[in-house]
């Protein structure tokens, strides 16, 4: 046996792996607790947010374009959000907000650009900011949406290449960062005592501390490559 600083020493590393190995198969606990995971949960309810955006300006085009006010577009573009992605999605529940609020008197590009600041998303925050300055010079709304909705599915587009382009790199990169871990672990469970040799002196313990540290740094710098931006 060896000291008892050496052993909870080994059982933190074998503990981070692990986390590392929860991440790269998807575990939520792991989602949860890394923040790694939750820029990517965020970056990812971001992008759900673009697309469906896109359908809201289609929305709201054709309502102004058959003689709806924006309020009553809308109300239309809720219904029809709702019919397509359920209650639960969150730009139906904006809209539902927004709705809300019409009812009691805030204006609707106040509440476009306020939705662009709560969201985060450039080109929601760029549509709220056109929108209220075009709502208060008189611009032509109907265009203004078309050319807005041209571009966001221009962007759409290009991105959905892109990640197609470089999933499989993705992929690459999941097992490559999973391998480690899963091939320490497979030793340790069969053949318990090999690494022990790594753990039970301070050589070992730094050495192992600075694998550790390469695997994390390795870790984060692909996860930051195969994430490309548009």
């Amino acid at each position: 046996m060896y000291p008892a600083e050496y052993r909870d020493y080994r059982d933190h590393q074998f503990f981070l792996l692990s986390i590392l190995v929860g991440m790269g198969t998807g575990n939520s606990d792991w989602n949860l607790v890394c923040p790694l995971e939750k820029k990517e949960l965020a970056e990812r309810r971001r992008r759900i947010l673009r697309n469906h955006f896109k359908e809201v300006l289609q929305g709201l085009q054709t309502a102004v374009r058959a003689g709806y006010s924006m309020e009553q577009g809308v109300m239309e573009c809720r219904r029809e959000m709702e019919r397509l992605f359920g209650n639960g999605d969150d730009l139906v529940r904006e809209l539902r907000y927004m709705e809300s609020q019409m009812q009691v008197g805030v204006p609707v590009e106040q509440l476009f650009w306020n939705l662009g600041q709560r969201s985060g998303v450039e080109e929601i925050r760029n549509f709220g900011d056109i929108f209220l300055i075009a709502r208060r010079s008189g611009g032509n709304l109907g265009k203004i949406l078309g050319n807005l909705a041209e571009v966001l599915g221009e962007k759409i587009r290009v991105t959905g290449e892109i990640q197609v382009a470089i999933a499989g790199k993705k992929l690459e990169q999941l097992v490559m960062s999973m391998v480690p871990g899963v091939m320490i672990l497979y030793m340790q469970v069969t053949s318990s005592g090999f690494l022990d040799v790594l753990y039970h002196n301070l050589p070992g313990v730094l050495v192992m501390t600075g694998c550790l540290g390469v695997y994390l740094f390795s870790f984060r710098m692909g996860r930051k490559i195969v994430r490309i931006q548009v």
